[in-house]
């Protein structure tokens, strides 16, 4: 049986390296064309990201420890997808292999079934998969490719696996999110009105969509801390995206969450992408 939708135990995050280790410098180093991120803004942000999850959102956040390449190592979405009591390990590129053995472990002793792509000709980033509660949607990016959504549809097989095309050189969820159950939040540019679209016409369930000004607001969190009825939905706040802050309150029955996180976005990041949410599997009950 499907568990609740927004229901979790747990958050894992990457901890940043501490003030004097020689992987900090890396911290402060940009991601061509953007501008360098500043180390202790980022460090003041994730601060505030680790005590949303805590406090507000009521989740045990387990930290994996530190990793070498400035702020990229932050962004675990990118390394698996989880649904339920499956993890799926993606298939990153060469320099963030190496963090896939610690992640397999933590999943582990979560008591979640662990699989990994084993296809050597796919290409899969968690954040190109988009699970609505009742399918997936995997994005065809420069990240993720039709292997990899076979790997995806493979590793969850209870649910219906579509492929959906994402222009622009980014990532599915990069603008589009659960906003709260059958309800999808989505930026506004070309690309992104093209994917709901295309999502819409390949899906048989009804969602309702709330349009966003600015695609990277579109990604969001939603969670039910406790079983709460209305859910909290976090987003990205009115320092980075004012124009999109009025959209966020048509969401009816959900308290609001306005979180900054423009530095790990100068890494490519967005809210999904920096946290894994999960619900922890009672012992005896996850893997075969």
């Amino acid at each position: 049986m499907a568990e609740p939708f927004g229901h979790f135990t747990h958050a894992l995050i990457r901890a940043l390296p501490p003030p004097g280790d020689p992987w900090e410098e890396a911290l402060g180093v940009a991601a061509p064309p953007g501008p360098p991120p500043d180390p202790a803004k980022a460090r003041r942000q994730w601060g505030v990201l680790g005590g949303v999850l805590r406090q507000r959102l009521g989740l045990q956040v387990l930290e994996l420890p530190p990793a070498r390449g400035g702020l990229r190592p932050l962004l675990l979405e990118e390394l698996v997808v989880v649904q339920g009591g499956t993890a799926l390990l993606t298939r990153p590129g060469p320099p963030r292999r190496e963090e896939l053995g610690g992640l397999r472990e933590v999943l582990e002793q979560l008591q979640l079934r662990v699989l990994s792509v084993t296809d050597e000709g796919a290409a899969l980033d968690g954040g190109d998969v988009l699970f609505t509660g009742r399918e997936f949607f995997v994005g065809i990016s420069p990240w993720t490719n039709l292997r990899g959504a076979e790997a995806v549809a493979d590793a969850f097989r209870d649910f219906t696996v579509s492929t959906v095309p994402v222009g622009g050189g980014g990532r599915l969820k990069g603008f589009c999110s659960m906003a709260a159950p059958q309800t999808i939040a989505h930026g506004s540019s070309d690309g992104a009105r093209r994917a709901i679209k295309a999502m819409e016409q390949l899906s048989d369930h009804p969602y309702s969509r709330l349009a966003l000004p600015d695609d990277p607001a579109g990604n969001c969190l939603f969670t039910r801390p406790g079983g709460l009825p209305g859910g909290v939905l976090v987003h990205r706040g009115p320092e980075e995206f004012p124009q999109s802050q009025k959209a966020f309150q048509k969401v009816p029955g959900v308290s609001l969450v306005p979180l900054d996180l423009s530095e790990a976005a100068k890494a490519g990041g967005a809210l999904s992408s920096c946290c894994v949410l999960l619900r922890a599997r009672p012992a005896g009950r996850g893997r075969p």
